[in-house]
């Protein structure tokens, strides 16, 4: 493509959440955390200008990215045109079924997530997690600390717990805002995020785990016998062997699934 043919330069957008990377020594980092080989089926969230995406097409040759922006997208093709085969889906990621995507492959994605959808994309992603090896994200380092947490910790809380049922989280290493421009207001943060191959505790009802762990993080200052009030009776702490007194901070995510699977208490 000629010089007179490229497209306008693009501006970021804040309704998009868009801060665009362009430092090298952290692209170059990120594209080692993946560690991209031929053959494998990548997917990469959000390309923007292609940072990203150009490292990896030179590792792999062929990669499938998903992006919002329908203006970035001629600035995206453009710089990747002569590096691969490089296919655009050109959607809401939040709406898109990694299923049907998988066509029957195994995904690894990738991306510098949007902060704004951070964690419901985590949990949309989650929901095909049988499809999907592994994920590498950069992620608002707040965030990541939270999901990577342990018990008894101040990062730890709802996310942590909800994440670990179903997959392993691992902080990796710290971004700061000079990498991106415009520089977001805050740290970033890579996380490798791998869903469990086995279950490391039974769930009987996701909902109700759900509920459970909701109800003890939303008074994380209140013993779990006041938090739990109404959604875990005191037989269901005896049962358990946890003591009402311990806060919710506390629990492993274990012992929220026993508490979890334990009968409603009675009406009083």
């Amino acid at each position: 493509m000629s010089r007179n043919s490229q497209p306008p330069r693009h501006q970021a957008r804040k309704r998009f959440g868009q801060h665009f990377l362009h430092d090298r020594n952290v692209i170059a980092r990120i594209v080692e955390a993946i560690s991209p080989k031929p053959g494998e089926v990548i997917v990469e969230i959000g390309p923007g200008l292609g940072a990203l995406t150009r490292l990896l097409l030179e590792r792999i040759g062929t990669l499938e990215v998903i992006e919002l922006d329908r203006d970035v997208i001629p600035h995206l093709a453009a710089s990747c045109a002569d590096l691969g085969t490089l296919k655009i889906h050109s959607a809401d990621v939040l709406d898109v079924d990694f299923r049907a995507l998988a066509a029957g492959r195994r995904l690894r994605i990738c991306g510098n997530l949007p902060y704004n959808i951070s964690t419901p994309l985590l949990f949309h992603l989650l929901e095909a997690r049988e499809v999907i090896s592994d994920m590498t994200f950069m992620l608002q380092k707040e965030v990541v600390m939270r999901m990577a947490a342990e018990p008894d910790t101040s990062d730890y809380g709802r996310l942590t717990v909800m994440l670990s049922t179903y997959c392993q989280s691992t902080r990796l290493f710290d971004v700061g805002p000079g990498a991106f421009r415009p520089p977001p207001k805050v740290d970033s943060a890579i996380v490798r995020v791998v869903p469990h191959q086995t279950a490391p505790f039974t769930v009987t009802d996701s909902a109700r785990f759900a509920a459970v762990v909701m109800a003890a993080f939303g008074q994380r200052r209140k013993t779990l016998r006041n938090s739990l009030s109404g959604v875990v009776g005191p037989d269901g702490f005896v049962t358990c062997n946890i003591d009402p007194s311990r806060r919710a901070e506390t629990l492993t995510p274990a012992e929220f699934a026993a508490l979890a699977s334990t009968p409603l208490p009675s009406p009083s």
